[in-house]
């Protein structure tokens, strides 16, 4: 069997794995990085390109990768919960979310010139996730039965162009299709009438699908012999609705895929020495299902509603900064560091027990080598424990007193490498 038949069934192969592993919840629900050199920088990749995963992140970068062909896993490890105080209807305590601790996240990617002024790209990868899995239900005083808990998977496959302009830029379009899928358990004391627009559709139904299809535009400038500026955008992706849960999220089940955007820069002071930084910016409040407030639920606007209650997250913005030092021929070392805004209000922790994307910063390190024809990296980045103590929180309808959550990560990834 030729290469050209093998790679694609990789491809089919990994993304079957990819379902059924939700993708890490890091800058608010989206991946903090895509591929094994990126996540060993924290995500930088709008000017530095790596490998064929910079089709996920900005795609104009697949223009001077050659022909390669990148694969991967992440083991990722979340520790998440919280802590209800104050409550006169008898939910106060402390309670683990961590039910289900691991999960293996696959990768790929694959380019493969075309002209000398083409390039193709495919890349496979979790977009992002959220996962929660509460064995003592924190709403059981509220009515609701059974354990707790959240499963959001989120798989982008995105196949894309490169085009060399000139010597110095490069322009790079891709087309992004998206598959997600959702399950919410334990949250049957806001199944009714009272709360839902569609009783029935919003806790335990199971799992439920969507697709979509949404636009990445990317481009790379080389600006002097030391220097590389990138900007990327991806289009806000319009979902299919969620059917199981229309009386869960807005607009009858709704949960686009919100816009992201960003610029970056590369710096080479030496020739051993890479210095990267990236700004990007996530428009979560966009999004009606996650953007609108919960107090919205009590003020008309029931589940499932058009401006129906949600989780009221805010648009975050994320500064990363990486360094790529080559050691030898053989050896690349990395590290990196980022900090992301808060997507999370205090007012709003009630609802997001649920989902508690909470984390802001991120330290990575990573490391490659050549063995023979290919190239092996590894990359471990840890999230530090960050806490959303609530403030006016749980309305009194659910007895007052506060939500209190919190997050933590721990990423292993390892990746092979290797040039067709």
């Amino acid at each position: 069997m030729n290469r050209s038949i093998r790679t694609p069934a990789l491809a089919l192969s990994l993304a079957g794995v990819a379902l059924a592993a939700p993708a890490s919840a890091t800058n608010g629900y989206f991946s903090h990085g895509f591929g094994v050199r990126s996540q060993a920088v924290a995500g930088v990749a709008y000017a530095l390109h790596q490998d064929a995963l910079a089709t996920a992140s900005n795609p104009s970068g697949l223009s001077g990768l050659g022909n390669r062909l990148d694969v991967g896993a992440s083991l990722f490890r979340p520790g998440r919960g919280a802590e209800i105080t104050g409550n006169m209807a008898g939910a106060n305590g402390q309670y683990s979310a961590d039910g289900t601790e691991n999960f293996l996240i696959p990768e790929f990617a694959y380019s493969r010139i075309l002209s000398d002024e083409l390039t193709f790209g495919l890349a496979i990868y979790g977009n992002g996730g959220m996962n929660t899995d509460y064995d003592i239900n924190p709403l059981a005083a509220f009515g609701s039965t059974g354990s707790a808990g959240v499963n959001l998977e989120q798989l982008f496959v995105t196949p894309a162009l490169a085009w060399q302009a000139s010597d110095k830029h490069a322009m790079g379009i891709g087309v992004t299709l998206a598959y997600q899928r959702f399950e919410m358990k334990g949250v049957s004391a806001f199944d009714n009438p009272m709360f839902s627009f569609v009783p029935g559709s919003v806790s335990d139904n199971g799992t439920s699908d969507s697709k979509g299809a949404g636009l990445k535009l990317g481009w790379t400038g080389q600006i002097s012999e030391n220097l590389t500026l990138g900007a990327s955008w991806s289009s806000r992706i319009e979902m299919d609705r969620f059917k199981r849960y229309s009386g869960l999220f807005a607009e009858r089940g709704g949960f686009d895929i919100p816009a992201t955007y960003g610029v970056g820069a590369a710096w080479k002071p030496a020739d051993q020495w890479t210095l990267a930084l990236d700004w990007q910016a996530i428009e979560y409040s966009r999004v009606k299902s996650v953007g609108n407030p919960l107090s919205n639920l009590l003020q008309g606007n029931p589940l499932g509603s058009r401006n129906g209650g949600g989780f009221g997250w805010q648009d975050i913005e994320v500064i990363k900064l990486g360094v790529l030092h080559h050691y030898s021929d053989k050896l690349q070392l990395r590290a990196g560091i980022s900090r992301a805004e808060q997507p999370i209000p205090a007012s709003e922790t009630f609802f997001n027990i649920l989902a508690p994307g909470t984390v802001r910063d991120h330290l990575s390190v990573g490391a490659s080598w050549q063995a023979g024809r290919g190239e092996w990296s590894v990359s471990y980045t840890h999230a530090r424990k960050e806490s959303v103590n609530g403030q006016g929180s749980i309305p009194m309808n659910f007895g007052g007193g506060e939500a209190n959550i919190h997050l933590k990560e721990d990423i292993l990834t390892i990746g092979y490498s290797i040039r067709l």
